[in-house]
């Protein structure tokens, strides 16, 4: 074996190894975040914890899930409007948001929300009962 393969040799093994080593580190840091993300679809805390701010939202006939998510993203109610497309999609409410006008708070966490939205407020029940 001459100098130049042992050079060779040494190069491509220390490039595997480079390559090796970057792959582990995706791939535990794909996992963390993938895990991280998971635990918030069920676990997301409120934006503010006690009595927090009480924000009223339009929710129109033509919304989708994203733009309701938008929207409670851009008012402060979640932190993350992705987040909510997929907590609406896995939760008991899924599709049954009512459009209206609701009000909700920073304390509350998006079960809450997608609870209070997937019933309808008491303006149209009142005007319904007329």
């Amino acid at each position: 074996m001459d100098i130049k393969q042992l050079v060779v040799s040494i190069f491509e093994t220390v490039i595997k190894i480079v390559v090796a080593v970057f792959l582990i580190m995706f791939i535990y840091d794909a996992a963390v975040k993938a895990y991280d993300y998971g635990y918030r679809v069920f676990a997301e805390e409120p934006m503010t914890v006690g009595e927090g701010r009480t924000i009223s939202i339009f929710v129109r006939e033509s919304d989708s899930v994203k733009d309701i998510g938008n929207t409670l993203q851009e008012k402060g109610l979640i932190r993350d409007s992705r987040l909510f497309i997929v907590q609406e999609l896995l939760s008991e409410y899924h599709g049954e948001i009512v459009p209206g006008i609701y009000d909700l708070n920073t304390s509350m966490s998006t079960e809450e929300m997608l609870e209070i939205m997937a019933t309808k407020p008491e303006d149209a029940e009142e005007e319904n009962d007329s």
